[in-house]
This record gives structure tokens, sequence and C-alpha cells, in this order.
């Protein structure tokens, strides 16, 4: 029996290991989604030569049904306002979680600290009963840390969702502002291979977002 408590001893601690892993990374800032990044088509439903010029761009708005352009999605989410303000309220919520679970594992170490201590001068029957309690701690720090993991995997898609969205309709607003038939995502899976840099108006768009995100806050 010692040698399999010892096993079930080792399991937990390597998936306490794994918990602080994805905790420690979520603080970190996420690279552009993949599955999430949206593919924006913002058409300029307008036919006439008058297109609306926004304040918070310095670009003329030109009626040009064929202007097609391009953005960057990671420069796009990483100086986005909106995103780092999720970014932020994320990472405390994640320190919270980390700090959950080392209360969770901690409080299993010493649990079994003290039993290894106190062993030798258990009986047999004592020893059965004080690693029965171990093991059933065990479980409930690995369902414990099971539980934050998903609520971690859960707000942190919530949180890119939100922004993902509302990142689409500022888009769609900016493109039929400007006059343009089509702006593209350039993510880093490849999703245009190739494409001329005065066709990227990344840092206009993100220019345009801020401004938006800061009067709305």
């Amino acid at each position: 029996m010692k040698n399999s408590f010892q096993l079930a001893i080792n399991a937990v601690l390597v998936i306490a290991v794994a918990v602080l892993f994805y905790l420690h990374f979520a603080n970190k800032p996420a690279a552009a989604p993949t599955r999430k990044t949206p593919t924006v088509a913002a058409q300029s439903s307008d036919s006439s030569n008058t297109v609306a010029t926004t304040d918070t761009d310095d670009l003329a708005a030109v009626a040009d049904t064929d202007k097609v352009a391009y953005v960057e999605s990671s420069k796009l989410l990483d100086g986005y306002k909106g995103m780092q303000d999720a970014r932020k309220a994320f990472e405390a919520k994640a320190k919270r979680w980390e700090a959950q679970n080392q209360t969770m594992v901690k409080g299993f170490q010493t649990a079994v600290q003290q039993y290894q201590k106190q062993a030798e001068s258990l009986t047999a029957e004592q020893r059965a009963a004080t690693e029965q309690k171990l093991q059933a701690q065990q479980q409930q720090v690995g369902l414990g840390q099971q539980k934050l993991q998903q609520q971690a995997q859960e707000e942190e898609a919530k949180m890119t969702q939100g922004v993902l969205e509302r990142l689409n309709k500022q888009i769609e607003k900016y493109g039929k502002a400007n006059g343009y038939r089509l702006i593209l995502i350039a993510a880093p899976s490849g999703t245009i291979a190739y494409g001329r840099k005065d066709l990227d108006i990344t840092p206009q768009v993100l220019k345009y977002l801020n401004a938006e995100y800061s009067t709305k806050k």
C-alpha cells in the first residue's frame, strides 16, 4: 500500500505543476486566436459618391467601391485598448485561481508530511485509515484543479469573444465610413499569403478603434 500511495502522491503533484504552469501563462498576453479571429468583410452599402468621414481617423474618406485593404490581427489585438483592459481583468482572476490552487496543494502536502512523520508510530490499521483519508483528499484536490482549469478556459473564451465581437462591429463601421469594399484579416496562420504594404491599414484602424473605445468606456 505504501508504494501505491506514494505513486498517488506523485500524481497529484504532477497535476499541481500542470495547473500552475497553465495559470502562469494565462497571465501572458495571448497570441491572436486562430479559431476566433474574424475574417471581416466591410462592404459599403451606400452606392452614392458621398461617404461619411470619421473624426478619429486622418484618412480622407473617398467614394471608391474598389478599395480593398487588410489589417494584421496580432498587431490589432495587442494594440487595442479594449483587449489590453480585458487581459488585465483576466490576469486578476487568474491570480486568484492560482492562489486557490496553491492553497489546495499546500494543504495536501502538509497532510502528507504530517503522516510521514507519524507513520512509524502508527499501527497498521491507523496507517491504512490515514492513507485512505489522504487519497480522498488527493481526489478532492484533483477535482478542484480541474474546476479551476475549466473556469479559466471558459473565462478566457468569453473575454476573447466579447472583444472580437466589438472589433467586428467597429471595423465594419470603419470600412463603410471610408469607402472600403473589403477589409481582410491577416493572421499568423497564413490567411493572407501576400499583401502589399500600402494595403495594410492596421495603424489607421487601430487608431480609430482606440479612439472609439476611449469615448465609450
